[in-house]
């Protein structure tokens, strides 16, 4: 039987009045990609507390929750094992901080894009995933 991983995480979604978004350069086994701040949930964290969290860890923000945008759930096999993602993404905005990267972690760098630029960068699906539940918000909190 094969072994079997789920991992529940939160991120956020920042846009700024430039219409560019805020992400974090993660430092992943196929090395570096773009994702959105954030990351898994400690046992008995709440997901809203959780995003809050990895927010300030990777990006050096305070931030704000203003909504549930949704849920991503991703089942993909990988060699060794069934891997189930779950990753709630909520819209947040900067209340305090300053823009730093973190040390020692999953992630090295922070940084603004454009928006319309996304499609140029190397990064993981969720953030269009994120985005497309940005800018429609569906009912369910799932895009089909």
């Amino acid at each position: 039987m094969r072994a079997k991983k789920q991992r529940v995480a939160a991120y956020g979604v920042c846009i700024n009045e430039n219409d560019e978004i805020l992400l974090a350069r993660w430092l992943g086994p196929n090395g570096k990609r773009w994702i959105l701040p954030g990351g898994g949930i400690d046992h008995a964290e709440h997901p809203h507390d959780a995003v809050i969290r990895e927010y300030e860890e990777e990006t050096g923000f305070e931030v704000e929750v203003l909504r549930l945008l949704g849920i991503d759930s991703e089942l993909r096999e990988e060699p060794d094992r069934d891997y189930h993602a779950l990753r709630i993404m909520y819209e947040v905005r900067i209340v305090g901080g300053e823009l730093r990267y973190e040390v020692d972690g999953t992630t090295d760098l922070a940084q603004w894009f454009p928006v319309a630029d996304i499609g140029q960068l190397d990064r993981v699906p969720s953030i269009d995933t994120a985005l497309g539940l940005y800018r429609t918000t569906p009912a369910a909190g799932i895009l089909r």
